[in-house]
């Protein structure tokens, strides 16, 4: 069996797979219950400084090729939220601290609260697209993701994930300016901006108006910005959008990503989704000659993984 260990930004992780923000980590238990089932790491939902509770229905549409979502970021609050955070903990595996703020002073403030509840890691949410104010308001923006990035890679000490938005001219920009701020890696895609209409009624069906689309119709998309962010910048990706199977996540460490995160494949499979996925995974390395996991990060540039990553707390 193909050796399937990687490590992503300092963090060791027994396979590639990640569960994604804001798919299943809604409490400390259900985030401990999945890593118990086979993820690597898991990422919490978002957090913001004070309690958010989000859209009002109907927040999330089933699409034929994936899902349209609006939930408005919806939270606890960081100082609730030390609680999920511990149980969480519990199972033994990496925990990254997804958080958002609407400037560089907030996203410090949840930063250094999140490290001091235990985190492995951050994850800047700065591309969810249907929060005004936060998200890709401000991910957009080059010169602010460096200001935001760099304000919380000098406040603490362990990794720091930037997540991009491909609701951007450039998301290799965005990944240079992550990187000049001090990043420890990065996480792309989030989801598309979408919309969909209800003809009946001529009004759109989620409440907020326009979501965020995710699932196998942004494979793609997810693909091509990874591929493109590895040309750019020096930094470890982890990869995602649209990946359901092994072979998928096969394509995106080919584009680039040393490890992948995983979102609306858990709604079909539940716990059984990781399983399946390491298994498939480890099915296609044996057939196609790979020893180990990390040989596939960077194969579709002709090279093999980049020798000299900076990273902070370890080396790829």
């Amino acid at each position: 069996m193909p050796q399937m260990e990687v490590e992503l930004a300092g963090l060791r992780l027994g396979n590639p797979f990640i569960l994604a923000s804001g798919i299943w980590g809604e409490t400390g238990a259900t985030l401990a219950r999945i890593l118990r089932s086979g993820a690597a790491a898991a990422v919490t939902k978002s957090i913001g400084l004070e309690p958010r509770p989000g859209y009002p229905n109907p927040t999330v549409m089933e699409l034929p090729t994936g899902l349209l979502n609006a939930m408005g970021l919806p939270n606890p609050g960081i100082v609730a939220y030390k609680e999920e955070v511990e149980e969480a903990l519990g199972a033994g595996k990496p925990i990254i601290g997804s958080i958002f703020g609407a400037n560089p002073r907030e996203f410090t403030a949840l930063a250094r609260r999140m490290e001091a509840y235990g985190v492995h890691a951050l994850e800047l949410n700065l591309s969810c697209p249907h929060a005004g104010g936060y998200g890709s308001t401000l991910g957009a923006d080059p010169a602010m993701v460096r200001r935001i990035t760099s304000a919380v890679s000098s406040a603490v000490d362990i990794p720091v994930l930037v997540k991009l938005t491909p609701n951007a001219a450039s998301v290799a920009a965005l990944a240079r300016a992550a990187e000049k701020g001090g990043a420890d890696g990065v996480s792309a895609i989030n989801t598309l901006k979408g919309m969909a209409i209800e003809p009946a009624l001529a009004r759109p069906v989620l409440s907020h108006g326009s979501g965020g689309y995710s699932g196998p119709g942004v494979k793609p998309v997810g693909i091509c910005c990874v591929y493109e962010i590895y040309e750019a910048v020096k930094l470890p990706i982890a990869g995602m959008g649209g990946i359901m199977t092994g072979g998928d996540a096969a394509e995106y460490m080919m584009a680039g990503a040393t490890a992948v995160q995983v979102g609306t494949a858990l709604l079909l499979g539940r716990e059984r989704t990781f399983p399946r996925l390491v298994r498939e995974l480890g099915a296609f390395l044996d057939r196609n000659g790979y020893e180990l996991a990390r040989e596939l990060t960077g194969r579709a540039h002709g090279r093999g993984p980049k020798k000299s990553r900076r990273i902070r707390g370890g080396a790829c």
